[in-house]
């Protein structure tokens, strides 16, 4: 349990267009210090575009911050959950002086992400510092931080998945049902970035566990999609498009999607799998059904809760399998590959736990 008094929970995502006009300021803050012209983002920005500009990131980030602001209240917890992003409105910054003028002192943060990796983590960690320092430089005091440990193996988290498999096995045609595979999908990441950090190995436990937990016998398999950035650069595959593919031509009647990597059905969900992946699955002959992401479902609003708890009132971590609860104490240069420098970052630290050995 923190020394801290916490006073308010930060809920952290990504951001995302709400119009056609937010589309490309948006992707400039995405791109910023890339280079990349405006030309070269219009043409990748077609499928917000397709969809009247508008990411469904943001309506979910509304619904879970309400949703897990209740579950606090409702287990006696009067703690108000406060909101920003690291590429649009709300921005980190301006909640950080939202929080401070509501006299918020110290708070932890809960990111969309399950996961340990650069961007997926310690970037989230190093966009709050930043904004803090923003913030102070203002001549504001702003709120200190801690942030709650990566989930992938809490319940909260998995065991929805296992319904969510299995209602989409359900919906498949009869006559492919009992041969379909189930094909977890995450966002790929760079192969340098994924040689330091714990992405791939907590990702496939993540799999792991929901499959045993269904104990259907189904065959599975965990790709990637979302990859962007030069061709030459190595990223984590197989691309799900290709493994589509390449399931059809092994003779797979059918397969069930499941965006594992993902807590809602944002952009990469709906463009990536509900359309690119079902474009494919249906060229290739493959009957196709995609299976829910968390969102808001009440039990993993209840784990966010129970990971909270670990640094309100020193909870008993739970998780599933055997690798434990992931670590609260992240290493200085946590996440980070090679010669790529270590900048200020939030502490990911609840000191009754400091040095559990999972990254």
């Amino acid at each position: 349990m923190s020394d801290k008094q916490v006073d308010a929970v930060l809920l952290v995502s990504f951001g995302g267009p709400e119009g056609p006009d937010d589309v490309l300021p948006f992707m400039r803050n995405v791109t910023e210090g890339r280079g990349i012209p405006d030309e070269r983002l219009e043409e990748v920005s077609e499928h917000y575009y397709a969809r009247g500009g508008v990411s469904p990131i943001q309506e979910q980030c509304r619904e879970l911050r309400a949703a897990l602001e209740d579950e606090l209240h409702d287990a006696g917890h009067e703690l108000k959950v406060y909101w920003g992003n690291r590429n649009w409105h709300p921005f980190l910054a301006d909640t950080l002086r939202a929080m401070a003028a509501d006299g918020v002192e110290h708070a932890v943060a809960v990111l969309t992400s399950a996961y340990s990796s650069y961007s997926g983590c310690r970037q989230y960690r190093e966009d709050v510092e930043r904004a803090r320092q923003e913030v102070a430089a203002d001549g504001v005091e702003p709120p200190t931080f801690e942030k709650v440990r990566a989930y992938y193996n809490h319940p909260g988290f998995v065991l929805p998945h296992v319904d969510y498999v299995r209602d989409a096995l359900a919906s498949l045609p009869e006559e492919s049902r009992s041969g379909a595979r189930v094909v977890f999908t995450t966002h790929s990441i760079p192969r340098t970035m994924s040689r330091h950090c714990d992405y791939e190995t907590q990702t496939y436990e993540t799999c792991r566990l929901v499959m045993e937990a269904l104990g259907t016998g189904h065959g599975w398999d965990l790709v990637y999609n979302s990859r962007s950035g030069p061709e030459f650069v190595p990223w984590l595959e197989p691309d799900v498009n290709d493994h589509l593919e390449a399931l059809a031509g092994d003779g797979v009647p059918g397969v069930v999607v499941v965006p594992i990597g993902f807590v809602s059905d944002h952009m990469e969900v709906v463009y990536d799998l509900d359309t690119e992946a079902a474009q494919t699955a249906e060229r290739v002959g493959l009957a196709y059904a995609r299976a829910a992401t968390v969102g808001t479902d009440e039990r993993f609003v209840t784990g966010l809760r129970e990971l909270l708890e670990e640094h309100l009132s020193g909870a008993e971590p739970q998780s599933l399998g055997v690798r434990g609860p992931n670590w609260t104490m992240c290493p200085v240069d946590c996440c980070l590959t090679p010669g790529q420098e270590a900048v200020p970052a939030i502490a990911q630290a609840a000191p009754r736990q400091a040095g559990r050995p999972r990254g």
